[in-house]
Order: structure tokens, then C-alpha cells, then sequence
């Protein structure tokens, strides 16, 4: 096959100008859309917006989390989620998460919406939902995107977000706490 003719269905490789292009909708207080402009606009006017983040466990409960790569636009060389990423305009929540696992860790599983929070200072401005997942693979990191990435077990990420808050995204901090909560009020 010619080198020009692409697979069905693929996109061409992100780049950082492309994801300034990418249209998301921006959001009021309670997460409905109001109008529909650049992820470029959004980030400059800060203004409400969609973003999912998910959380991967493996059979031993261990969470893969990700180091930001020094390229991206958010949080450098931060540890964070398994994934994240915008919502697209037109897209579900769901859809969205399942399309972030895919770039970035090119795995797909079963996804779960577990908590959702409307824009806060606390979110960033974001109107998130967190997804929870598990896999019997290991992630392949998209190395655009991703310095480094492996599972933790949850006593060695309360201990490091305890005494290196500063290596992790704040976004990630709050969802840890959250999601810590969600699950100790759900134990028996």
C-alpha cells in the first residue's frame, strides 16, 4: 500500500498546535454547555469547561499513574491520573475517557463515572469527571505525552502525595482525596 494512503479512520498524529484547534464546549456553574469555541480561547479567557480523568488499577489494586511530559501545556513533569483529557464538543463524558485511554495508553477497558465536580478553583475551572477502570495489561505510555508512567500501590501514593504533594498535578491531589473518600464511605 502507498505510503499516502492512510488507514481508515486514523488521525494524523497530535501535535500541540492541533490541540489548540480542538473545539470544546464551554460550560456554566452546573457543567451545561453555553457556547462552543478553541481549546487556545478556552485555556487564554479560563473559561468553564469538560475534562475527564481516569484512574487505571491492575489485579494487585496498584494505580498506574502518569508523569506529564516537560512538552506539555499542563502540569510539566508532574505525576497525575492514568489519563485525562478534554471533552471534545459533541462528546460524552464516557466517550472522551475511553478516546484519552486510548492516545495515551493505548489500552481500552471497561470505564466506570464515579464522581463528577462542576468548575471550581479546586478543578481548575473544570467541570470533571473521574472514571475508574481495570486492566490485566500494561499501558503503553504515548511518549509525547507521557515521561514515564507505572503502578503504585495506594499506601505508596497517600505516602508520596503526604510528603511530595508538590510532585503531583493539583488536579490529581483533590480526585486522590475525593475518590479516597468515596471509597472509604462505600466500605462495609
Amino acid at each position: 500500500m502507498p505510503e499516502e494512503i492512510k488507514k481508515r479512520g486514523r488521525k494524523p498524529k497530535e501535535t500541540p498546535e492541533s490541540r489548540k484547534k480542538e473545539i470544546l464546549e464551554v460550560v456554566d456553574e452546573k457543567c451545561d454547555p453555553v457556547s462552543i469555541i478553541s481549546r487556545e480561547e478556552v485555556h487564554k479567557k479560563k473559561l468553564f469547561h469538560k475534562i475527564v480523568h481516569i484512574f487505571i488499577f491492575n489485579e494487585k489494586q496498584e494505580i498506574y499513574l502518569q508523569k506529564k511530559s516537560q512538552a506539555a501545556d499542563q502540569n510539566p513533569g508532574l505525576w497525575t491520573s492514568s489519563a485525562s483529557g478534554h471533552v471534545l464538543s459533541g462528546e460524552s463524558f464516557l466517550v472522551a475517557a475511553q478516546r484519552e485511554l486510548k492516545e495515551e495508553l493505548s489500552i481500552k477497558i471497561k470505564l466506570e463515572e464515579i464522581l463528577r465536580f462542576p468548575p471550581s478553583e479546586e478543578t481548575g475551572n473544570e467541570c470533571v469527571s473521574l472514571f475508574v477502570g481495570y486492566t490485566k495489561k500494561f499501558p503503553k505510555p504515548n511518549i509525547l505525552e507521557i515521561e514515564e508512567g507505572k503502578f503504585f500501590s495506594i499506601e505508596e501514593v497517600n505516602k508520596l502525595v503526604e510528603t511530595k504533594p508538590e510532585s503531583f498535578s493539583p488536579i490529581f491531589r483533590f480526585l486522590w482525596k475525593k475518590y479516597q473518600e468515596n471509597i472509604s464511605q462505600k466500605a462495609p
